[in-house]
């Protein structure tokens, strides 16, 4: 693994120190410097009594702060550096790095999704084995700013991508990373929107909200170029201020779709796009919109649910996408009518593979005849299929693998079924990966077609044996789910 690959694809648990010397805020200096000589340590973090970071003292701390100017027995409090930075366990470990060089610190406290310290991550640590050209890289992936900044980041992904392809990383891996990226994108283009909105004097948000991803974003699952699936989720408040509130979100939606597709995420054709008000809701009217949707069931209202479901939370208020989602799974969970309705749309797709294991590929698109779509006839029916499972087992995992890793451990998926599975879905995942590499640098239009006489015959054994494992789940769940085994 190349030093570039272990960078971009390591977390920050990986690197981060378990062994924290952490105390609470009314510690008495000398107890804290003890503390630090003991544990051979450059810092102490401060917690409170949930266990969340609220200051940290270093050794420069002590000798600009404590050294000859603070008693040894006043409490840590007094001289720490308060609002400390910290960062997540499982964010990516380059992403920390830049945020440390350019806030220039030589420590960061490392939290878990609770907000609670599970261990420091040392800058020296996270750079040992990074060169100057991949700081530069690390810098124009983090680039903080204008627009045109944001776009830079968006065109240095396909080069990324090819670096790490041809590192072997899985393709599974590399989705996760230009999701994560673009994700980070996301909540940059949002700051920027809100700042120019109070800029022209329309104040900050007049009630608190998050941005919503959905589709691949959501599963973590983004190729070189998706489009914009997304939505808006506010705090609720009173029907007579609804003029005023819904009026600033729809600037502000109109803004922030239109930069995105300045920076390189177009336009969604089919208008799922926070500008839309079916996207743009009160935590009150989308907990009513999915209890109607789950109800009133037409062809319509089942694909808005195939990609609503999907959603994660970029920006803001995680707490409002944390309450709607326990509402989703409260809902699907175990409805069979629903996931059976939901089947019924999702059936027409199937498998590129027809009789006699020969691929089924375009007749009708001039451009693409001879091709396989690998999205539409690949891996999208064992999105689906994974989808309705873990909607029916109330398996809140939003990835791809990781839902078939949480049905493989609660028996849904027997082991060689999940096998078959997952490896099924990295290999085509791969097959499209590399296609849109390649479309890319030749300057075609990118797309999910795949000549299947430019695959090896490992690999088209390969794609044979998964898109047979893919129509073996689509008519397991069919059976389960509609109990019509034909």
């Amino acid at each position: 693994m190349s030093h570039r690959t272990a960078i971009f694809s390591k977390l920050v648990s990986d690197y981060a120190r378990i062994d924290v010397v952490a105390v609470g805020p009314d510690t008495p200096l000398r107890a804290c410097m003890a503390r630090m000589i003991e544990a051979d340590a450059s810092s102490v973090v401060v917690i409170d009594g949930d266990k969340h970071p609220i200051g940290i003292l270093t050794e420069q701390d002590v000798a600009r702060r404590v050294v000859f100017r603070a008693d040894a027995e006043q409490p840590v409090a007094d001289v720490m550096t308060a609002d400390v930075m910290t960062i997540v366990s499982d964010d990516y470990l380059y992403f920390a790095v830049a945020r440390m060089r350019r806030a220039d610190l030589r420590h960061m406290p490392v939290i878990d999704d609770d907000g609670a310290l599970v261990g420091m991550l040392d800058l020296a640590d996270a750079m040992a084995d990074a060169s100057a050209e991949l700081m530069a890289e690390i810098d124009i992936l983090t680039w903080e700013g204008s627009l045109d900044g944001l776009a830079q980041i968006k065109a240095a992904q396909v080069d990324l991508a090819d670096h790490l392809m041809g590192d072997n990383l899985p393709a599974t891996d590399i989705q996760a990373l230009l999701s994560h990226i673009n994700n980070d994108i996301y909540r940059r283009a949002v700051d920027i929107a809100i700042a120019a909105m109070q800029q022209d004097g329309r104040g900050p948000p007049p009630v608190e909200f998050c941005v919503i991803v959905m589709g691949s974003g959501g599963r973590s699952e983004n190729y070189i170029y998706p489009d914009q699936d997304n939505g808006f989720i506010l705090a609720d408040y009173p029907d007579e201020r609804h003029t005023e509130i819904d009026g600033w979100f729809i600037d502000l939606a109109v803004r922030l779709t239109e930069d995105l597709d300045r920076i390189g995420f177009p336009l969604c054709k089919g208008h799922v796009m926070a500008s839309n008000p079916l996207w743009r809701k009160s935590i009150s009217q989308w907990i009513e919109q999915i209890t109607i949707w789950s109800r009133k069931r037409n062809t319509t209202t089942l694909r808005l649910c195939d990609i609503f479901f999907d959603f994660r939370a970029v920006w803001g208020e995680a707490a409002l996408a944390h309450r709607l989602r326990d509402h989703v799974t409260a809902v699907a969970g175990g409805n069979l009518a629903f996931l059976q309705e939901m089947h019924a749309d999702d059936e027409d797709h199937s498998v590129a593979l027809g009789w006699f294991g020969r691929f089924i590929t375009e007749r009708d698109i001039e451009a693409h005849k001879g091709k396989m779509n690998l999205k539409h006839s690949g891996t999208l029916p064992l999105v689906e299929a994974i989808r309705l499972l873990s909607l029916r087992e109330k398996i809140i995992k939003l990835s791809t693998i990781a839902r078939m890793t949480a049905l493989h451990e609660a028996g849904i998926l027997k082991p060689d079924e999940h096998d078959y599975l997952a490896g099924g879905f990295k290999h085509i995942s791969r097959l499209l990966l590399r296609q849109q590499i390649a479309d890319f640098k030749q300057g075609l239009p990118v797309s999910n077609y795949v000549d299947p006489d430019g695959l090896s015959a490992r690999e088209k054994d390969m794609l044979t044996n998964s898109f047979k494992a893919i129509r073996d789940l689509l008519d397991r769940v069919k059976g389960e789910l509609t109990g019509d085994i034909f």
